[in-house]
């Protein structure tokens, strides 16, 4: 049990202290707006016109969102090069349907998404597939619901004129 009647009450007393005469500053600068075309500022491995410069720092959600085949939705970033075979692919392609356009990549690997390691977690895209192509960028694929023994659909297109070909 406790006294209350026993604990001392802090009692203090602030003395207001006037503040400080304003004085006038001169007016900031200006700043200008950012262009209109400056999709690509100030998103990782990407430039001021939107070209993706280094795909590996590429995130997700740097490009725009499509609505594919079969309603599949995914992304498109980057410009693409002049003559690549990207512009002709869909998002939703099957693998094979990809690399019968497109032809054979350079370099191609697989990776485990943080979905592969949800216990009761039955849908698509437990793991990625990448594949690499020299002078035209990445294409990405989904794939791995329970089940699903297929190589993957197409979810990503990332357009990089100067990409080396190797992850």
């Amino acid at each position: 049990m406790v006294d209350l009647e026993r604990c001392e009450v802090a009692t203090s007393k602030a003395v207001a202290v006037p503040a400080p005469a304003a004085v006038a500053a001169p007016a900031p600068a200006p700043v200008p707006a950012p262009a209109a075309n400056a999709s690509g500022a100030g998103k990782p491995g990407m430039d001021a016109q939107g070209n993706v410069v280094d795909s590996s720092k590429v995130e997700a959600g740097s490009g725009r969102t499509v609505k594919g085949l079969n309603d599949y939705e995914g992304e498109i970033t980057g410009n693409p090069a002049p003559g690549s075979k990207f512009t002709k692919l869909q998002i939703g392609m099957p693998m094979k349907q990809v690399t019968d356009i497109a032809g054979p990549p350079t370099d191609q690997g697989a990776y485990m998404t943080g979905k592969a390691w949800i216990p009761f977690y039955f849908g698509g895209d437990r793991h990625r597939y990448e594949m690499t192509y020299k002078g035209q960028g990445r294409l990405i694929f989904a794939g791995g619901g329970m089940g699903d023994f297929s190589s993957g659909n197409l979810i990503w297109i990332i357009h990089n004129r100067n990409e080396t070909g190797y992850r």
